[in-house]
């Protein structure tokens, strides 16, 4: 599939008669602005005609799934894996900010005068809706979309509470009904048995109470089990199901997230399902578990030709710590091996509670290298995941060290001189693998 940008930089259909694409291109009547997904941009004026397009978005906290589609084909598809670590990163930042601040003979406190907004999210999820709005604006740079669906949840809390609430999407039949409790108790239970533990075998929904006549459907009395726990002889008394009290997850992570789904949902101002609907979908079309055919059946699609899955990946753009911690290296008496000095601590972890645990700096062997702080103080031109050539062959950058003057490659772990290196592409934010 060619994706086509009119010359006023409006997105129109998308085509696959490819030999006239070359003949354009040839011409000198198109140019291309992006190779993956590949996308040309006509350089003459032309009719903007453009066809319905529906875009699914399967929402998540590190996978996005993409599907567009029309009332005959599916445009595009594929998955997004979000950037991971920014937690700890913002830790460690934290981390060097407080050895700053503590190096200082007085600061001002400032403390109270922090303010939050409503609708605010923490910097950790703040970027995954950031980045989500990102990477929609970038496929309706490429596609005419005209309708977004987005699935805010993977279960309807309030049809839980209220199995009779009105309205079209919910008079669809009992199977809907059924699918959205059975699935949040297994999105719960992270779809695992919660007796063996197995993630292998088909799963069941089991009523705890059920040996004191408790057989509510309530999400507090339901629980996970596979077929060989879930059997007849295990519920009779004094085998394992009887008078079990299990503990249960908490599903505040989960909550928090569907919150950021339901701000993309009104930022973009589009409609949205939930995933107990998509996968029963799903299981109707006969397809197996993506997150782009999850989103393909977010988009209502249905006997759609489908397209060849586009897989892109979130790359960090820049790294901002001009400071950096090296730990000291020791021998491990107890390993002989080499272990940081962070990890032989003294055991004392706080000054007014009695919490400290066994001296560890008894098993300091011999020092292989003293701790140390750098200061960066340029950008250098290479960064992390960047593509070079080196003798004819494509690598991925790994880092850059000697001020610059060289550069690490991931595939052969080898040390290169950047003036033997040419560069390929620059891959930051989010880039087709």
């Amino acid at each position: 599939m060619v994706y086509v940008i009119s010359n006023l930089d409006k997105p129109l259909m998308p085509t696959k008669r490819y030999a006239k694409v070359r003949i354009l291109l040839k011409n000198k009547q198109a140019k291309v602005v992006n190779t993956k997904p590949f996308t040309i941009k006509l350089l003459y004026d032309t009719s903007n005609y453009t066809q319905p397009v529906t875009l699914g978005i399967d929402s998540g906290y590190t996978y996005i799934g993409f599907s567009a589609v029309t009332d005959t084909k599916e445009l595009i598809c594929g998955e997004v894996t979000l950037l991971k670590g920014m937690s700890e990163r913002l830790k460690e930042r934290s981390m060097y900010r407080k050895q700053r601040r503590s190096r200082l003979r007085y600061r001002k406190p400032r403390f109270d005068n922090r303010k939050r907004s409503d609708g605010w999210f923490a910097p950790s999820i703040q970027y995954k809706l950031d980045s989500h709005l990102r990477f929609i604006d970038n496929l309706k740079k490429i596609l005419p979309i005209t309708k977004i669906v987005v699935e805010v949840a993977n279960f309807d809390i309030q049809k839980i509470k209220n199995p009779n609430i009105e309205g079209e999407e919910y008079q669809n039949g009992e199977q809907k009904g059924f699918y959205n409790l059975r699935e949040y108790i297994f999105h719960r239970d992270d779809h695992t048995c919660k007796l063996c533990g197995r993630d292998d075998l088909p799963l069941q929904v089991h009523h705890i109470g059920f040996y004191k006549g408790d057989r509510s459907n309530r999400p507090g009395n339901l629980i996970s089990l596979c077929i060989k726990c879930h059997t007849p002889k295990n519920h009779k008394e004094g085998q394992v199901l009887y008078g079990w009290k299990p503990n249960l997850k908490s599903l505040k992570e989960a909550t928090f997230m569907s919150s950021v789904r339901w701000k993309l949902k009104n930022i973009l101002g589009c409609e949205h399902t939930y995933g107990y609907d998509t996968k029963s979908k799903r299981i109707v079309l006969n397809l197996e578990k993506t997150h782009y055919n999850d989103a393909f059946c977010i988009a209502e699609g249905n006997t759609h030709d489908r397209v060849t899955p586009i897989y892109f990946e979130q790359i960090r753009r820049n790294n901002r710590s001009l400071e950096k911690f090296y730990d000291a290296k020791y021998i491990d008496l107890r390993t002989n091996n080499k272990a940081s000095g962070q990890d032989l601590f003294s055991g004392r972890r706080t000054r007014n509670k009695n919490l400290n645990s066994e001296n560890l700096h008894k098993y300091r062997g011999e020092k292989l290298s003293k701790g140390k702080r750098t200061i960066r103080k340029e950008r250098y031109f290479y960064q992390p995941n960047d593509l070079v050539k080196y003798q004819n062959r494509i690598y991925a950058v790994k880092g850059t060290h000697n001020k610059g003057a060289r550069v690490m490659l991931k595939e052969n772990n080898k040390s290169i001189k950047i003036g033997d290196l040419v560069p390929y592409k620059f891959r930051k934010g989010i880039v087709a693998v």
